[in-house]
Parts: C-alpha cells; structure tokens; sequence
C-alpha cells in the first residue's frame, strides 16, 4: 500500500486534567507568525505595532467564537448527540469561513470604535491570515481532521493511530494529503499578494485579491475532501467559498475602478526620510 503513513498521537502530553495537543500547539504557532507578519506588513503601510496588537486581541477571540460555531452548525449532528464535546476546540473543529467571519466583525468593531482606517488593516491582515492558516494547516496533517478522500496516489497520507480524527472508515486507506494541499495553494496566493501589493495604492486591493484567490483555491481544493453535499453537488465549504468569491471580485473591480490612472505603481514605500508615502483610502 503506498502512501506516507502517519502515526502520531495527537495528544503530546497530559498535564493534570489538561491535554496538550499538536493541534493546539499548531495553532499558538499559527497565531504567533500572523501576528509577527501583521506588525511586518503594519509597518510598511503606517499601522502601528500597538495598534496591531490591540487588535489581534479582539480578532482572536471572534475568530475562535466563529470557527466553533460554524464547524459546530456543520456537524451538527455529532455535537447533538455529543453536547460535551462542543466546547473542546483543542481537539481540532475550526472551521476558517467561521473565523474569518469572527475575526472579521471583531477587527471592524474595534476599528470603528478607535477610528482607524479600515481598509488598510485589511489589507495588513491579508498576508498573515495566509501565515496563520499555513501554520494551522500543521496541525491538521497530525490531527487528521481535514482529511480527504482515498487515493492511490504515492503521497497520499495512511492515518494509523486509533486516537486521530479521521473517520474510522478511513483508518489504514491512503487519504488525499488535503492539508498539504492548502499549505501549498496558501503559499502561492501570499507570493502573489506580496508582489501586487507592493504596486497598488489603493487600500483593500490585497484582501479583496486574498478573498479571491483563497475562495478559488478553496473551492476547488475540497472536492478531494469527503464531507455532507449541500446542494448541486457542492459541500457546505464550497459553498461558502464560491459566495466569497463573487464578493470578492466585485469588491477588487469596485475599488479598482476608483484607482487613480497610473497608481499601479507602488507608492508605499519609504520616502527617504524614512517616512511612508500616503496611501489612498477608498
């Protein structure tokens, strides 16, 4: 049978009633490289570093709030039947529309109330989103909660330990590396936001293009993955994405139709006296 196999237990230790988990520890990394990309970007485009980390403060707790939830809606009939477990996120059921979601509406509350500008932290949370979910991603690979369907193919993933997350069907059947699969799409679609970035004036361009490229990728990516069919065929996931996309392109040709003739040229780097050119604000 080929394939990689892996056999890994998902709980790295126990400590007191407590368990730690590669998932969770996958996350506190992810957390830590966004935050670290956030103030990276946050410098380039004016946004302080304190701003920054008021900020992640009231995206993580919405982004947390809102990918349980929507990985809770969507199994629901799991976590009917097993209300214990709703609340044990560390095990893995974090759904990214959810925190997206979250993040989002906690992100924009906080701007509003300390009036900063809007469409630029988006755009600084544009590439460490990407960071972030790559790193996350990791934790998946271990976990098995992000599996796909069975393949034949020599990198498919064989999940051997009885505590992962994959479906007991699946235990020992050469899986679709779906995690793997993301990390690979996430990596190429911040390569590109960097680069455009570095051109365009107008702020929100670059999340609307992460929004895009992530939603395309997304969709596309999860018809190797193996979970309920919503409708035409599609699963909840996709469904989501393919909203997310029209938004998104609406929202990059809206703001695109706003830039100014020749402002494709990158107007947000240092001048040399070591402050920023402005930006404009749409």
């Amino acid at each position: 049978m080929n394939g990689i196999v892996i056999d890994i237990d998902p709980v790295i230790a126990h400590i007191g009633g407590f368990e730690l988990r590669w998932y969770g520890l996958a996350i506190a990394l992810a957390v830590m490289a966004a935050v670290w990309m956030a103030v990276r970007e946050g410098k380039r485009r004016g946004v302080s570093p304190d701003d920054i980390y008021s900020i992640v403060s009231w995206a993580l707790v919405g982004g947390l709030v809102g990918a349980r939830l929507f990985h809770i809606i969507d199994q629901w009939e799991y976590y009917s039947a097993n209300p214990s477990q709703l609340v044990q996120f560390q095990q893995g059921g974090l759904a990214i529309w959810g925190g997206l979601a979250g993040g989002s509406l906690a992100t924009l509350l906080y701007a509003r109330i300390k009036r900063l500008p809007i469409a630029r932290l988006t755009d600084v949370a544009a590439p460490a989103l990407l960071v972030g979910q790559m790193v996350g991603r990791l934790g998946c690979i271990i976990n098995g909660d992000a599996y796909g369907g069975a393949t034949n193919l020599p990198w498919g993933f064989i999940y051997q330990n009885p505590k992962s997350l994959i479906p007991s069907q699946l235990l020992g059947v050469p899986t679709h590396p779906y995690p793997v699969y993301e990390i690979l799409w996430d990596a190429v679609v911040l390569f590109v936001i960097l680069r455009l970035g570095r051109r365009w004036q107008t702020s929100g361009l670059v999340f609307a293009s992460y929004l895009a490229l992530y939603s395309l990728g997304r969709m596309l990516l999860t018809f190797v993955r193996q979970e309920t069919i919503v409708v035409a065929g599609l699963q909840q996931a996709q469904i989501l994405a393919l909203i997310t996309l029209l938004g998104a392109v609406a929202l990059f040709f809206h703001l695109w139709s706003v830039l100014p003739k020749g402002s494709e040229k990158s107007v947000s780097t240092n001048r040399p006296d070591g402050t920023l050119e402005p930006e404009i604000e749409s």
